[in-house]
């Protein structure tokens, strides 16, 4: 399964790789932004307006055979034809080879003779398409350098250093983008959430959203969208936690981010922090599963309207945990889910009441 065709990058990544395409399903673009809609602007992305005509083009269709029809086509890489398995008709031919032209039969050769760079990341702030003069002060050789050349190669990569960052959203991206990755290191989240996160804020500065904005505030509510849109669950004092700014300060921007950048942001239901929860709780994997379903039966009594999720997911963990023999403390739920013990004990009377659990407290 490759990008979808509207995806910008067109790298034929597959969907899980891919940060374009997942995003472009919550994000509500103009028509004009999106190359699939308009094939006549990009002819090249569009060679056919009837894809399954050329089977070559369609990797999705496979090919059959002209002549008896059969679908057991075998594809020749070394000839560059493609041939049918049961009567030997040849059905290309002449195909190029996508390749290298070299081979290599160790790791350590194929490092060697590859001359393409890494990918592109969309957390540096150029994407890692620029180049870097180290600081070993060495030739190809390993040999030190003579003070002059070192000074030379000093002025050089200061330089170097300063053209980098040569207008002011670089500068800007340059920050939001250092920021990103330590906050997003010490909450421990993942690299598909950090690219994430990163395209979220590119698409704000490239809007002029944050203009007159504070750098850690917004990066901090692109971290916290990113984490709703991927069902991640991390709640507002985690991030406020390590960043910079104030729980209304990191909600305001959230909401700003939304609203301008028109995100489809999924809600978040207890469920999801059941798990997360009863891991930092130390409770065994069958405690998750009997609370996810007490969950499930308070969502079918419409107990669950209006109610914080963290404070079901704690509730029910509470529940569970006092009939299974693994209880928890209050206290201890409630430092874990940051609720507190009140809401929790409200939670669980609720739910005893409603779904008729009989709990020794």
């Amino acid at each position: 399964m490759v990008c979808k065709p509207n995806c910008e990058k067109k790298n034929g990544l597959q969907k899980v790789d891919c940060v374009e395409c997942d995003l472009h399903e919550n994000f509500n673009e103009n028509p004009s932004e999106n190359p699939s809609e308009n094939p006549s602007e990009n002819p090249s992305e569009n060679p056919s307006e009837n894809p399954s005509e050329n089977p070559s083009e369609n990797p999705d269709e496979n090919p059959t055979c002209s002549d008896c029809g059969s679908a057991n086509v075998i594809q020749d890489p070394a000839r560059g034809e493609v041939i049918c398995g049961d009567c030997g008709l040849v059905i290309e031919e002449h195909i190029i080879d996508q390749g290298p032209e070299w081979r290599a039969y160790e790791s350590k050769e194929l490092n060697k003779k590859a001359r393409t760079g890494s990918p592109t990341h969309l957390i540096i702030h150029d994407k890692g398409l620029s180049t870097m003069i180290d600081w070993h002060d060495q030739d190809i050789f390993g040999k030190k350098l003579a003070p002059k050349k070192r000074a030379q190669i000093y002025r050089l990569r200061r330089w170097q250093i300063r053209s980098r960052v040569h207008s002011s959203i670089a500068r800007n991206l340059s920050r939001a983008m250092g920021e990103l990755d330590r906050l997003a290191s010490q909450i421990e989240l993942p690299k598909d959430i950090k690219e994430t996160a990163a395209l979220i804020y590119r698409r704000a500065i490239k809007g002029n959203y944050i203009k007159g904005k504070k750098i850690g505030a917004t990066v901090a509510a692109s971290i916290y969208a990113a984490c709703r849109m991927r069902k991640v669950p991390r709640i507002l004092e985690e991030i406020t936690k390590y960043s910079k700014v104030s729980k209304k300060e990191l909600a305001r921007n959230y909401r700003f981010l939304v609203e301008c950048l028109n995100m489809k942001v999924p809600l978040m239901e207890a469920s999801d922090f059941v798990s997360r929860f009863s891991e930092e709780l130390k409770m065994s994997p069958h405690i998750q599963q009997e609370a996810i379903k007490i969950i499930e039966g308070a969502q079918g009594k419409d107990l669950t309207t209006g109610k914080d999720p963290k404070g079901l997911a704690a509730a029910a963990l509470y529940i569970v945990g006092t009939l299974e023999g693994e209880r928890r403390t209050q206290r201890d739920i409630s430092r874990v889910s940051h609720i507190t013990e009140v809401t929790i004990r409200n939670r669980y009377k609720e739910i005893v009441r409603t779904l008729n659990l009989k709990l020794e407290v």
